[in-house]
């Protein structure tokens, strides 16, 4: 899941990864740098996330050189959204693109399976989802600090092990 607030996100992750209701790993790391200031939180295929993620962080490292300056989040997301959507039939990726620029501060960009790209002040995805989105309808309100953002992350991941 991915908070933004004013001046800036909070991402968090459980560690989990599931095959089905089987839990094949218990400390996955589904949070991905992808520069300085912009990172993903990546579900579905482990393996075609870090690929797809991969891809990313090297065109985004590309651009950020021929600019001479921090690539922008939206920028990063495009790239997600561009490799998803090319790949729909291939791959299976969901991506939740957070970051902080210059331009347009904290940022939260949902990357679903199939490519499409939306910025939502608060997004969600992966297989436990379904109850975090209950647990963020109750809980989430425009306008929360730093600090009620960590808390409310930090509940929405821990909750998420005991939704599923």
């Amino acid at each position: 899941m991915a908070v933004e607030y004013d001046g800036g996100v909070v991402i968090g992750a459980d560690s989990r990864t599931t095959t089905g209701a089987y839990i094949a790993n218990r400390v996955t790391d589904k949070l991905t740098p992808i520069h300085d200031r912009i990172f993903c939180c990546r579900s579905g295929s482990a393996a075609d996330t870090q690929a797809i993620a991969d891809v990313v962080t090297y065109q985004l490292g590309f651009h950020s050189i021929e600019l001479d300056e921090p690539p922008l989040v939206e920028t990063a997301a495009n790239l997600f959204k561009a490799s998803c959507y090319r790949y729909r039939e291939e791959l299976s990726a969901g991506i939740l693109v957070a970051g902080w620029d210059r331009r347009k501060g904290g940022q939260v960009y949902c990357v679903p399976i199939g490519g499409m790209m939306v910025r939502q002040p608060v997004s969600v995805g992966g297989s436990g989802s379904s109850y975090i989105y209950g647990f963020m309808d109750s809980n989430y309100k425009p306008g929360l600090t730093r600090e009620q953002c960590v808390e409310l992350t930090a509940a929405g991941t821990a909750a998420r092990h005991h939704g599923t």
